[in-house]
């Protein structure tokens, strides 16, 4: 599966123009398990960069950036799965609520 569609980097490239304001994730990926990432930004001057909340299943959830070519190359064990885009997900929230939530339950949490 394709982690971007023109659409959803489009979305992506208009927040990332916009930093300083506290966008609604646009997309989600997941894998592994216990592996979250929310995605609202990407970089307009180098594209591989996506900002988000990222949360590797350790208990702490931080927002940070994350490479776009890093998470295509994942491969999780022991069946070698990647990483996935939640067809379903839509951000209903701005990003500072669901890295609250999610620092309140030790994981990214999608609803409360």
């Amino acid at each position: 599966m394709k982690l971007l569609t023109a659409a959803i980097t489009k979305k992506l490239l208009k927040n990332g123009v916009n930093r300083d304001k506290d966008h609604a994730p646009v997309v989600k990926f997941f894998g592994g398990g216990a592996c979250t990432w929310l995605i609202s930004e990407m970089d307009l001057e180098e594209p591989d960069i996506l900002f988000g909340l990222c949360d590797l299943g350790f208990g702490t959830p931080e927002l940070g950036s994350v490479s776009l070519t890093e998470l295509q190359g994942i491969k999780f064990r022991p069946f070698g799965l990647g990483v996935e885009r939640d067809l379903y997900f839509t951000g209903k929230h701005p990003m500072s609520e669901y890295a609250d939530k999610a620092r309140e339950a030790g994981r990214i949490v999608s609803s409360w």
